[in-house]
């Protein structure tokens, strides 16, 4: 069967939270077949409240609507972008020179001024032009990093391992909740340029709520483009380069793109929010000794999460 005749498997969180022990193990098996053969899973059962992500995706569209040199006021380039604002066009992928077509706000973890990662991090910086913003995305943070750990623990079920081995990477983690504005192409075209060009994302899993419009694909290991259509009430979760790094590409990073409307669908605005779950800076990213075989030896040297985010910020244009 064709790649394109396929499509990403569906999974219940739910099962995997209160259901018997043979939805649990299925949900294990699918979840970590998916990941491994697509890269992607379509996760529902999340329990992420869908009235939150409405009134999210409200506050950014007040946001974004709002002149430019008042966003302006909120950008912070001395840390790669991973708080508040980055302009249209700023992050390019990886290997390309072209800016991606659209324009972003990153909300990081909260952690009180003691915590030995609060100025590894950095703060949060929150737009006063709209007053429920800091409420409403630190609230869907919580919510999907919640979600987030309940599958880092189905994944180390999947791979044999202690149940906590990928949610204590997580635990306090640099995860970012980045909330995206694609304008219409007829209005802020750059030659070259598409929504978000084909790139592998840095972290360990990325959970994406549903976007406003289409335009998502990703790359089969059969180097064929497969649109991932969401649904409402339903999360795509995706497979980064840190996880490749730990599981020594038995999960591979997966390559996706967000490519152009087309036609009359030029005027098309679209949001998303993609949560990444990152690694807290001081864990070493290094494959899990159940991931080596004579046949698939270690493929990565060890490194920090801090040490590869800060080399990932630099080959997308986000860091000096």
């Amino acid at each position: 069967m064709s790649s394109t005749a396929r499509r990403i498997p569906v999974v219940d969180l739910s099962h995997y939270r209160t259901g018997t022990s043979r939805e649990r193990a299925r949900f294990v098996q699918v979840f970590g077949d998916g990941l491994k053969e697509f890269g992607f899973v379509t996760v529902e059962g999340h329990g992420v409240d869908d009235g939150l992500i409405r009134r999210t995706y409200s506050d950014v569209e007040r946001f974004f609507g709002l002149p430019e040199a008042v966003k302006a006021r909120y950008a912070d380039r001395e840390r790669g972008g991973q708080r508040g604002y980055i302009g249209y066009g700023q992050e390019h992928a990886k290997n390309r020179k072209v800016g991606d077509l659209k324009e972003f706000w990153h909300v990081g973890r909260e952690l009180p001024r003691s915590h030995r990662y609060h100025d590894v991090y950095g703060a949060n910086v929150w737009p006063e032009e709209v007053s429920t913003f800091r409420e409403h995305t630190l609230s869907l943070f919580s919510a999907l990093d919640g979600a987030a750990g309940v599958m880092l623990q189905a994944l180390a079920e999947y791979f044999g391992v202690e149940r906590d081995t990928f949610r204590d990477m997580a635990t306090d983690g640099n995860s970012v909740l980045r909330l995206i504005h694609y304008p219409p192409l007829k209005e802020r075209f750059i030659p070259g340029g598409v929504r978000a060009a084909e790139h592998e994302d840095i972290n360990l899993i990325t959970l994406l709520c549903e976007g406003t419009a289409g335009g998502l694909e990703l790359l089969t290991r059969d180097g064929e483009w497969l649109p991932v259509d969401t649904l409402r009430g339903q999360i795509v979760v995706d497979s980064g380069d840190m996880l490749s790094r730990v599981t020594n590409n038995v999960i591979p990073a997966t390559t996706h793109r967000v490519v152009n409307p087309r036609g009359t669908a030029e005027d098309t605005v679209r949001y998303s929010l993609p949560f990444f779950v990152h690694p807290y800076a001081d864990c070493v990213l290094q494959p899990l000794p159940c991931t080596q075989t004579p046949s698939n030896p270690a493929r990565h040297a060890p490194i920090t999460a801090d040490a590869f985010l800060k080399q990932r910020l630099r080959e997308i244009g986000l860091l000096k």
